[in-house]
């Protein structure tokens, strides 16, 4: 086996050859560690933990169970003991493992509120259930605990469901979907959100800050209780509906996992659970991470790897989520957590500074994942642009299905930064965007969630600033600050959507422009919601411009999902780079950009390689995109045959103008 997966991936990528004694301890750390957790058994089998710790029903009552290693002794505490603390003594058992038995079906009832007390050292810790369900904070104290939660089951209706084959992904947070200043609700999305979804053409919402977090201002990215969807929103049952709800509306939901770092807390997280911080984490500075003030799993340590697949599972089944985004996968996978690096050659990739460990975890993790439904997707957020990351087990990668395209919001970023119009270089934005991996297929996005938070600002915002507040109301002219925003934010959407991967994302807003950043309540703002929401009334009103550029954005969607596009490999017609021109096809569409300023040009020859007819199927001109209306969406063009053998035709092409042609037919070609 081990022969025939390195001939694969070294056929993939040939630059690996001289890495292939790396990439064979790779596939030989992941088979040992397969042999050691699991023997005969699969790994959907092993990764079962959240069955049997925490609180479950049985025949006479209730069963708690904990791991708790170097605990002395563990003690139930809550409302349904009067939070006498040591009352309900747990017993230990085998590998330290603690369990109590309640007796009585109404021993524990929903909607009590429980602590587990840890005696660790002669201290007495207060500590919330590792495999807690829903965990609130108390409005008085402030103080977290475990909720007990009702468990009827829920009426899923979605069995029938399967994911889409192409990815159109919209990333979402719940909590900032609605327009008011507070948080929103799982009730809320459902009712609200997901039909403009739903309208605007996306298949999969990708949802941020599920995992319960103590600070609402990590943007879910602090992790305290990793079994309880956050109680901001609502009780589990509206995430069910949300997501069974999405289903039925043909939308797969992926759950953005944060299973990188985890916050440090105590009080509220795993972090000291049994009083110790190597229970889940490396001891010292190497658990803890620099940047981010958080606390990092020992990956190498099959009690966490119980914990964290157990974690995956749970969220699969019992929430039916289709699959995962891995956040900060480029801090697992490097003992430097790839902070300062380039990554400008390979030797960086199988260096001392590779943590074999965490990638043994994410190819358990992608086997996983994808045992449980072989259709589930898995995206790796990775800008380290490891070689495999997104080739499957058996080729000798790391599984996963997807990675995001992370140089590509710089790229755009750096462009309007950095460069006039009039020295955009049309031949580096086509490389950079169909430059990746060979055989690893991409999510594809001009910006996300990161580009729209306090210290950044999203594309629009910087192409048309403060003229934002003052200059979309299309009863008034608009000003050249808003004509080259509008449609330069068009061009750039249209040409990352159809070159920079195989999958598309938009972050939530950004369909229509949404015109302000991100700041979450927080005490620099007087812990003020106007920045945490989305005005949805922007794109409502039909006298405003972000209703335009929403319609072009569905209408985009829209082509690419009809015509398959992604599917497609683009073949580069034209390049010029003192008219900013680029053409490219992609299966039976032309795609003709106009980067210039200025320059409009009228009979410019197209070379479009396949003789036939062809029609307008889009223009970023339109006035319904909030376009001049400079092109005749009605002509046909008919190819011809140069000299020079050429096959194309005419075109006008206004200046800062997209236009995709669509081959209708070959009779007439000449």
């Amino acid at each position: 086996m081990a022969k025939r997966v390195k001939k694969r991936i070294l056929e993939i990528d040939p630059y690996l050859a001289p890495f292939e004694k790396d990439l064979d301890l790779r596939l030989k750390l992941f088979q040992d560690k397969k042999r050691e957790l699991l023997g005969r058994r699969k790994l959907s089998n092993f990764a079962n933990g959240h069955k049997y710790f925490g609180f479950h029903r049985t025949a006479n009552g209730w069963v708690y169970r904990e791991w708790a290693p170097s605990a002395d002794e563990l003690y139930l505490t809550g409302d349904f003991n009067g939070w006498n603390t040591r009352s309900h003594k747990l017993d230990r058992l085998d590998n330290g493992v603690f369990e109590i038995k309640l007796q009585g079906k109404s021993a524990l009832k929903a909607g009590q509120k429980v602590q587990t007390i840890v005696i660790h050292d002669n201290k007495e810790l207060r500590r919330i259930p590792l495999y807690a369900t829903r965990v609130v904070q108390d409005p008085n104290t402030y103080l977290w605990c475990a909720e007990i939660e009702d468990n009827k089951p829920f009426l899923w209706s979605d069995s029938d469901f399967t994911p889409p084959e192409t990815l159109f992904i919209y990333e979402c947070h719940v909590g900032m979907a609605q327009e008011r200043g507070e948080v929103g609700s799982y009730k809320e999305f459902t009712q609200n959100v997901l039909p403009r979804i739903k309208e605007n053409g996306y298949n999969t919402i990708q949802i941020m800050a599920i995992m319960e977090h103590p600070y609402y201002g990590s943007f879910g990215y602090q992790v305290s209780n990793f079994f309880a969807p956050s109680s901001r929103y609502g009780v589990s049952e509206d995430l069910k509906d949300l997501i069974n709800t999405a289903h039925g509306m043909g939308i797969a939901v992926l759950l953005d996992v944060v299973h990188s770092h985890a916050v440090n807390n105590t009080n509220e997280g795993i972090n000291e659970f049994d009083g110790t911080v190597y229970q889940f984490f490396h001891e010292g500075e190497k658990g803890n991470h620099s940047a981010w003030g958080t606390k990092l799993f020992n990956y190498g340590k099959n009690e966490v790897l119980h914990f964290l697949l157990s974690n995956l599972k749970y969220w699969m089944e019992e929430f039916h989520f289709d699959g995962f985004r891995f956040d900060g996968v480029t801090s697992m996978l490097y003992h430097d957590h790839g902070l300062g690096s380039a990554f400008t050659n390979y030797d960086m990739y199988f260096s001392m500074n590779t943590d074999t460990e965490a990638v043994v975890y994410l190819q358990l993790a992608n086997e996983l994942i994808h045992q449980i439904n072989e259709k589930a997707i898995t995206i790796a957020e990775d800008m380290s642009g490891m070689p495999g990351m997104c080739l499957s087990l058996s080729d000798g990668g790391i599984g996963f299905d997807y990675r995001l395209s992370m140089g590509v919001p710089d790229l755009w970023i750096k462009m309007i930064k950095e460069y006039r119009d009039d020295d955009w270089d049309v031949m580096k934005l086509y490389y950079e965007l169909t430059s990746r991996r060979p055989q690893e297929k991409n999510i594809g996005y001009s910006e996300s969630h990161d580009q729209a938070l306090v210290g950044d600002k999203t594309l629009i915002f910087r192409l048309c600033d403060a003229e934002m507040y003052s200059g979309m109301s299309k009863l008034y002219p608009t000003s050249i600050t808003i004509d080259r925003g509008m449609a330069l934010i068009k061009l750039i959407k249209l040409v990352t959507a159809s070159l920079a991967g195989e999958g598309y994302l938009n972050f939530m807003g950004n369909e229509f422009g949404h015109p302000e950043w991100i700041d979450f309540p927080r005490e620099g703002n007087g812990w003020s919601y106007h920045y945490c929401r989305r005005q949805w009334s922007l794109v409502d009103n039909p006298d405003l411009r972000y209703r335009d550029l929403n319609e072009f954005d569905r209408a985009m969607i829209d082509l690419l999902k009809r015509e398959s596009v992604l599917k497609e490999t683009p073949i580069n017609r034209w390049m010029h780079q003192d008219d900013k021109m680029l053409v490219f096809s992609k299966g039976e569409l032309v795609f003709v950009f106009n980067f210039h300023p200025t320059k409009s040009f009228d009979g410019y020859f197209i070379p479009v390689g396949e003789k036939g007819r062809y029609e307008v199927a889009l223009s970023s001109d339109d006035k319904s995109f909030g376009g001049q209306g400079r092109v005749d969406n009605s002509q046909i063009y008919d190819t011809v045959t140069t000299p020079a053998n050429w096959v194309g035709f005419q075109l006008y092409v206004p200046s800062r103008t997209a236009i995709v042609l669509k081959r209708i037919d070959s009779k007439s070609a000449r």
